[in-house]
């Protein structure tokens, strides 16, 4: 009988470290058992290419238990709950294939002037000891996003709370949230229906996504594009940690583009994908997964798999790029959408960082994290900008 070991994700030692507790558990077998505290049990794969053989295997399947629908969402949001990330088969290849067009790399490499401005403008604006996360990373990724969209300048300011919310991951500020989000996203559809520009939302009106699509599509930009907030202040955390390679970027920044790709593998926000659930009895490695029961991919055990990647728990910018792959961003059907956009916003931000402020410095010797066993984010980010 294959030894299967047990995670106990919401530990305080596991909350605090998981790349360790994960570490643990890959050692022994290719699938852990995830176990806490107001949880279901669940499976996770915790090694590289059973997790890669995993995500793209469509035995496994979403299903309403895969998503969190906090209580008391007003009945009239609920249509638009309903995201491509909640999709699977012929549904979501329709709407992905509708949307995809307007996040190609090459249509996001257009975005670099608009994201550089949006960068300077509020490095322009911090004071002499900051919070990173709360007045620069939290910010940016909803700012590119209304300029993606095209979301006029006096609807900014709501906008931007709505990012606040979302960051701060599913709770009351979030459920608080939804009515304005909708309204917001509905108003947005409207406004471009009317006067249309050279924006993503114009574009997408061209698509064959209904109108209730459409309106999803544009509120769960603002939820999946918060990405860059966390990885931006995980890896500024963590380059601030390993002195040699935050020099290293500070003397070439060409360096920015592979540094951003290891950070990602090294550091990245999410920790787990959305469980999906078995539609029959499958194998992974030596053991069986039961029908019905729900799998995760462990991300942050994959991105340190020794048999991937060498030397796997060092923070190395210079890492080559190529196969294999880190899963930070997904892999499979459900690889992240807005990828290149996250890259290209967390580049430019760890750029123009650095470079304005070459005597950038942690303002504590430890930083708060939020204790989420799904994701690894930061509670605060407090630096000093001037030796």
């Amino acid at each position: 009988m294959p030894v299967v070991p047990e995670v106990p994700v919401t530990d305080p030692a596991v909350l605090a470290d998981p790349f360790s507790a994960y570490a643990q558990a890959r050692a022994v077998s290719p699938v852990a058992r995830l176990t806490g505290a107001g949880m279901p049990p669940m499976w996770a794969v915790t090694r590289h290419e059973p997790a890669r053989e995993v995500l793209n295997n469509p035995r496994f399947v979403l299903s309403e238990a895969s998503f969190m629908r906090p209580p008391g969402i007003p009945e009239h949001c609920r249509r638009y709950m309903h995201t491509m990330a909640e999709m699977d088969g012929p549904e979501h290849a329709r709407v992905r294939g509708a949307a995809a067009p307007a996040f190609t790399a090459r249509r996001t490499a257009v975005m670099r002037p608009r994201i550089e401005a949006a960068v300077d403008r509020l490095l322009d604006s911090l004071d002499a000891s900051p919070d990173l996360l709360r007045d620069f990373a939290g910010p940016l990724p909803m700012v590119v996003i209304c300029e993606l969209l095209g979301i006029p300048e006096a609807d900014r300011p709501d906008w931007l709370e709505y990012g606040r919310a979302v960051a701060a991951g599913y709770g009351p500020g979030f459920l608080a949230a939804i009515p304005g989000i909708m309204a917001s996203a509905e108003a947005a559809v409207a406004a471009k229906r009317a006067r249309r520009g050279a924006d993503i939302l114009s574009q997408l009106l061209d698509s064959e996504l209904t109108e209730t699509e459409l309106v999803t599509l544009v509120w769960h930009l603002a939820l999946a594009g918060q990405t860059p907030t966390n990885l931006i202040a995980n890896g500024v955390a963590a380059l601030f940690a390993h002195p040699a390679q935050l020099d290293l970027l500070r003397a070439d920044p060409t360096l920015a583009s592979t540094a951003v790709e290891e950070l990602m593998r090294w550091c990245g926000p999410q920790l787990l994908t959305t469980p999906r659930f078995a539609t029959e009895d499958i194998t992974v490695g030596d053991a069986t997964i039961p029908q019905g029961a729900a799998m995760t991919v462990a991300i942050c055990s994959a991105n340190r798999d020794p048999a991937a990647f060498p030397d796997p728990d060092t923070l190395d910018i210079t890492r080559p790029l190529g196969a294999p792959t880190h899963l930070g961003f997904s892999h499979g059907p459900h690889f992240c959408l807005g990828a290149p956009l996250a890259r290209l916003q967390t580049e430019i931000a760890l750029t123009a960082l650095l470079a304005r402020f070459p005597a950038l410095r942690p303002a504590t010797d430890h930083f708060t994290r939020t204790p989420d066993p799904g994701t690894w984010r930061l509670a605060e980010l407090p630096v000093h900008l001037a030796g």
